[in-house]
């Protein structure tokens, strides 16, 4: 099991600290090659099977975990499961503490965590065991008002269909804090003035996304404060140097990444579609500046975790406040299954958010 040791650097990072503080055992041990050679069937590593319609079957059964809307004998989170939008069947599930602070007798306000979970665009709900845990951990050790939204998925709906709901789901938390008849939870807990974004995967490709079109938006009195991108999902056509190493990874093999990104796009466009690779040329560029504070994470193991440098960089160019914090060794969502890291993970979240 990896243990997670880290660079971290706040506002301003050098070169230097946006590398890994060691260096990869793998890195340092094979040469690197010159191009992928595909060694992995993508479709059967991500447990799914193309339909002639253009749709998938999804064949991963993952377990889901109900909402708990009361809070029984030692639990720590309650949660409930709220309508987003019927039409596009969208759904949220909202945590609360059940211990919440208080200041001279008065309960603290908890600042607003919106969440986007990971899969890909293509996998994984809401409801599922995984995202429900990193929501109640969230919501439980900061602690917070957490907000984590069951969007919609590709290929069956490509993007930005993801950043559609995504931008739903912020504007359905200002509603709710200006309704006099709003979610009770965030109208008696909420604080309205510190609200963050937040996303694992494909999650930290949306808080991007989604908070460039925010800007565009009346919020008021609902304020970003930040975004936390935790081993955000970007990509190019040009490979890097992480990604030409993850041809046999067992976790996320390049080919899988590769299909994820061509079941997601808008048809027609390629990985230096804006949605996948920011870095390029476009609109969204003039935009970048107005971002708030930023917390990317990653590790050195992961297929993208050039990509999340290059992120980082660009940020920094366009005078945005990041604090980048990349573990080595690691590999892509390794604070799953390894306690320790996921603790340090928490813990990078629980002091930005503070």
């Amino acid at each position: 099991m990896a243990t997670c040791s880290s660079t971290s650097s706040k506002i301003a990072p050098s070169k230097d600290a946006l590398k890994p503080s060691c260096e990869h055992p793998i890195l340092s041990t094979f040469d690197i090659p010159t191009s992928p050679v595909p060694k992995t069937d993508p479709y059967e590593h991500l447990h799914i099977a193309p339909n002639l319609d253009g749709t998938i079957t999804r064949l991963l059964n993952v377990p889901t975990v109900e909402a708990n809307p009361e809070a029984t004998h030692g639990d720590a989170v309650v949660c409930k499961d709220l309508t987003l939008n019927a039409e596009k069947q969208t759904w949220i599930r909202i945590y609360r503490p059940t211990k919440l602070p208080s200041n001279d007798n008065t309960i603290a306000r908890l600042p607003i965590i919106i969440y986007f979970h990971g899969g890909g665009f293509i996998l994984l709900k809401a409801s599922m065991k995984q995202p429900h845990q990193t929501c109640s951990e969230l919501a439980s050790e900061i602690p917070a008002i957490v907000v984590s939204l069951d969007y919609r998925l590709a290929p069956e709906h490509r993007l930005p269909a993801q950043y559609e709901d995504a931008i739903d789901a912020i504007l359905w938390a200002k509603q709710q804090v200006m309704d006099t008849n709003g979610e009770q939870w965030l109208k008696d807990y909420g604080d309205c003035s510190r609200c963050y974004l937040c996303g694992r995967g494909c999650g930290g490709n949306m808080v991007f996304h989604a908070a460039l079109s925010a800007l565009d938006l009346d919020l008021k009195p609902l304020k970003i404060s930040g975004l936390v991108l935790n081993q955000p999902m970007f990509g190019g056509s040009e490979r890097k140097k992480s990604e030409l190493m993850s041809v046999d990874d067992p976790v996320l093999p390049i080919q899988a990444l590769d299909l994820m990104w061509e079941l997601s796009l808008p048809v027609g466009t390629d990985r230096d579609h804006p949605f996948c690779n920011p870095v390029v040329e476009g609109p969204h560029k003039r935009k970048i500046s107005s971002l708030g504070r930023c917390l990317v994470t990653g590790f050195s193991g992961d297929a993208m975790f050039d990509r999340m440098q290059d992120l980082v960089s660009m940020l920094l160019r366009s005078g945005v406040k990041v604090e980048a914090r990349f573990h080595d060794p690691g590999f892509h969502n390794v604070d799953i299954v390894d306690g320790q890291c996921a603790l340090t993970l928490l813990n990078s979240i629980k002091e930005f958010v503070i």
